[in-house]
C-alpha cells in the first residue's frame, strides 16, 4: 500500500484526521491528483469486477480429480487436468493482482476523490475474501495442479512431457512455474488471502516511515465517514496500525456503536449479500488486539458473542 499512503505526506506524529463532513459516493479527484488516481484506478479497482467474475464462475474438479487418484490412468490424469487449468489461470490472475496491490498501491491521499478510490478498494478486498472462503476446493485443485508439476507429467506452458522443443529451456520453464506455483499456494492458503495482503503492506509500510498515528486517524476518519465492509476493513487496518489498536477505551474508533450500525443496516438488507455475521466474523478473526487485556470486557464479549 506504499504508493497510495506516501500521498499523505505526512510526518512521523502528525495529528491530522480529514474532515469527515465529505461525500465519498460523488467525490472526484482534483487535477493535481487526476493523473495518479487514473493510475490508482487502472491497476487496483477496474480489475475487481473481472476477478470477483472469475472467481464466481469457478468450477470445482473435485470429481475429475478424485478420478484420477483412485485410478491414475492417463485418461483420467487427462480430465484431471483440463478439469483444474481453468482454475490455475484463474489463481494466476489473482495473484498477479495482489502483486499489483502490494507494489502500486502506496498513494493515499486524503482528498475525496483518493479516498473513494481507496473505499472501493477496500469493498473490493471483503467482497473477494468472502467469495474465496465459500470455495474451500479452491486450494484441492491447486493441489492436485502442483502434484502433477512436481511429477513432471505436465505444465501449462506446453501440455503432456515430451512436447518442448528443448530440455533446456523446458527445465526454465518448469522452474520458473513451479515457483510461481509455490508462491499462488502460500497466498491462497490463508482464509482471507487479499485482506492479509493489504494488511501486511499496509503495516509495513507504515511502520517503515513511522506514520502510525497519521494514517490511524485517517482510517478512523474513513470509519466514521462509511459502513458496511469499507468500516469493517477500516477498523481492522486500524488495529493492525496503532499500537494500541482499535479496542481499547480511549480509542477514537467506537466498536459498541460499530456493531450497532452493522447490525441496523443488515437487517435492513442495505448490506449486499453479508449477513451481520459475516462482518462481524471478519471483525472477529482479523483483528490482532481484540483479545489484549486492554480490550474493555463489554467490547469483547459483544464482538465476539455476536
Amino acid at each position: 500500500m506504499g504508493q497510495l499512503i506516501s500521498g499523505l505526506n505526512l510526518r512521523p506524529g502528525d495529528a491530522l484526521v480529514p474532515e469527515l463532513g465529505f461525500d465519498l459516493e460523488n467525490a472526484t479527484p482534483s487535477s493535481d491528483e487526476l493523473q495518479l488516481y487514473n493510475k490508482l484506478a487502472s491497476m487496483l479497482v477496474k480489475p475487481g469486477p473481472a476477478l470477483l467474475h472469475l472467481l464466481r464462475s469457478y468450477v470445482p474438479a473435485s470429481e475429475q480429480i478424485r478420478d484420477a487418484i483412485a485410478k491414475p490412468t492417463p485418461e483420467n490424469e487427462s480430465r484431471a487436468w483440463e478439469a483444474v487449468s481453468p482454475t490455475v489461470d484463474i489463481l494466476r490472475d489473482i495473484y498477479d493482482y495482489s502483486v499489483d496491490l502490494s507494489d502500486v498501491s502506496k498513494n493515499l491521499e486524503k482528498n475525496q476523490g483518493l479516498a473513494k478510490l481507496f473505499a472501493e478498494l477496500l469493498d473490493f478486498v471483503f467482497e473477494f475474501d468472502h467469495l474465496k472462503m465459500r470455495s474451500p476446493t479452491l486450494q484441492n485443485d491447486f493441489s492436485y495442479y502442483r502434484r502433477m508439476l512436481q511429477r513432471g507429467r505436465y505444465s501449462s506452458s506446453h501440455g503432456p512431457e515430451g512436447d518442448a522443443k528443448s530440455s533446456v529451456s523446458d527445465l526454465r520453464s518448469a522452474m520458473i512455474e513451479d515457483d510461481q506455483a509455490n508462491r499462488i499456494s502460500l497466498f491462497i492458503a490463508y482464509p482471507t488471502p487479499m485482506l492479509k495482503c493489504i494488511i501486511d503492506t499496509t503495516t509495513e509500510f507504515v511502520n517503515k516511515n513511522r506514520l502510525q498515528k497519521s494514517v490511524g486517524d485517517w482510517l478512523a476518519a474513513l470509519w466514521a465517514t462509511c459502513f458496511n465492509t469499507v468500516m469493517v476493513v477500516s477498523i481492522i487496518l486500524y488495529d493492525h496500525i496503532d499500537p494500541n489498536g482499535a479496542f481499547y477505551k480511549n480509542s477514537p474508533i467506537n466498536i459498541k456503536h460499530s456493531v450497532k450500525i452493522i447490525q441496523t443496516i443488515t437487517t435492513l438488507n442495505v448490506s449486499k449479500e453479508y449477513s451481520a455475521t459475516n462482518l462481524l466474523s471478519a471483525l472477529r478473526y482479523n483483528s490482532k488486539h481484540l483479545n489484549d487485556d486492554t480490550t474493555p470486557k463489554g467490547v469483547k464479549n459483544l464482538v465476539l458473542a455476536t
